[in-house]
């Protein structure tokens, strides 16, 4: 019994040790975080989408409220399938974007919010059980609105919205560098 008070006692104060930690971890100008993500809400008959988020920071900006500005790297992924007239039609999607995020300073630990502008690349195909598969590609703006809350040490809840393979994304963010 203990043995079991201990081993309770040593999880607890682990827990609290990151709780700690957690709560010092603000996006700044050397962060680096990656991370999956799913998606809700994407185009036509595409309902989930599945991607990842690659976040570096590039510097502080003290004299714009103590922000941070960060390059921000995505692919995403999804498809789906229509029956028109007999005939089976199947999507792909995959949006590659970079986009300059700002990170403003909420004067909050927990919680980081970001709003950012860049270019993404979108690669389209379509195929159908007929004769004449399409694919075509082309560069478009990405506006993007998201934010972080940190949960532990180095891990982080994240979700965005704006351009790329669906409405809303959500995942979790795992800090490589501070």
């Amino acid at each position: 019994m203990r043995r079991i008070s201990t081993m309770m006692a040593l999880v607890g104060a682990m827990t609290l040790t990151g709780a700690t930690a957690a709560s010092a971890q603000a996006f700044g100008g050397s962060s680096m975080d990656i991370g999956p993500v799913i998606g809700f809400g994407g185009l036509g008959g595409a309902g989930m989408s599945f991607g990842g988020r690659f976040e570096k920071g590039i510097k502080q900006l003290p004299n714009m409220g103590n922000g941070a500005l960060s390059f921000q790297l995505s692919i995403d992924y999804y498809s789906f399938n229509n029956r028109f007239l007999g005939s089976d039609f199947g999507f792909k999607y995959i949006p590659i974007s970079g986009t300059i995020n700002y990170h403003i300073n909420t004067k909050s630990t927990k919680w980081d919010a970001f709003v950012g502008a860049g270019l993404g690349y979108l690669n389209f195909s379509s195929d159908y059980d007929g004769p004449g598969d399409f694919s075509s590609g082309g560069i478009y703006f990405v506006g993007r609105l998201g934010g972080r809350y940190y949960l532990a040490n180095g891990m982080a809840l994240y979700a965005d919205v704006g351009a790329g393979a669906a409405s809303l994304n959500v995942g979790l963010m795992f800090k490589l560098k501070k």
